[in-house]
């Protein structure tokens, strides 16, 4: 193998202290690598899987984020498992909504963005921090986005400082915009928010968070075509994720199960309405 130009050694941009911001580095170095710097040809369309609805919601002690798990192809379904909501951080989730390929290659660049600051500063960037660092990545996709393949995810995250839940939603021009107490994002949000609006209780539990979640989703779901509800025989439920003091995590299925079933139950007593 011939050696490159710098004898088969790492290129020493990767050798000394830089930004703190690994997008940035990413840009200098291997800028086609970015998401952002990919096209099509000019007059080419693509067909691509799309993610679908996202609800999140705040809680006495912190935020509940919750994603169906149906991905749609025009009027198909491409995918009917498939996790939309992700853990950045220790302290943050993000779920997406959009070019579900294009969506989940952001998250894990803005994943590595987070450890990348982390380690080069040595401490947590702030909930702000972070949520204005997704919105610079967001506005690099422009491009993509004007071609049709937008991504518009939804952020929420513990405030260590403020010991409170928070909520970020965005534009395709990486417009941030903070929520308060719920929001909705995807093609079934209209519905989602509907139902938000009236479940939603300030200062409840995690329990209860987690319930308005997943009955939020039902009535996405319920006219919605886009939007996968519970589906009890194949045993898929949303994935939800909660965030508090303690960090982020994940609600297991063995958990989640029971407040599925008790919401579906429910709503075969009472199919006009919620419960």
């Amino acid at each position: 193998m011939t050696p490159g130009p710098d004898g088969g050694r790492l290129p020493s941009a990767y050798l000394v202290p830089g930004s703190s911001s690994f997008t940035e580095f990413l840009a200098a170095q291997a800028p086609a690598m970015l998401p952002s710097q990919r096209s099509l040809p000019p007059g080419a369309a693509i067909e691509a899987p799309h993610g679908t609805t996202i609800v999140t919601l705040t809680w006495d002690g912190g935020v509940v984020m919750a994603g169906d798990r149906r991905a749609t192809m025009g009027n198909l379904i491409a995918n009917r498992d498939m996790e939309k909501v992700f853990a950045t951080d220790e302290y943050s989730l993000v779920g997406i909504a959009g070019t579900a390929g294009l969506a989940i290659e952001l998250v894990r660049l803005f994943q590595v963005e987070l450890e990348h600051y982390e380690k080069i500063e040595g401490t947590l960037m702030s909930l702000e921090g972070k949520a204005n660092r997704l919105a610079s990545m967001i506005r690099g996709n422009l491009g993509m986005a004007m071609q049709g393949l937008s991504v518009v995810p939804v952020f929420a995250g513990y405030d260590v400082g403020d010991g409170r839940g928070r909520i970020f939603s965005y534009d395709v021009t990486g417009g941030c915009y903070e929520e308060h107490d719920h929001h909705s994002v995807g093609s079934g949000s209209l519905f989602a928010r509907g139902a938000l609006k009236k479940l939603h209780r300030r200062g409840g539990t995690a329990e209860q968070a987690i319930a308005t979640a997943v009955e939020a989703l039902y009535d996405a779901a319920d006219d919605d075509s886009a939007t996968g509800g519970p589906d009890l025989g194949r045993r898929i439920w949303p994935t939800v994720g909660v965030v508090d003091d303690d960090g982020a995590r994940f609600i297991p299925d063995a958990e989640l199960q029971p407040v599925v079933e008790a919401i579906v139950a429910a709503r075969a007593d009472n199919p006009g309405g919620a419960r």
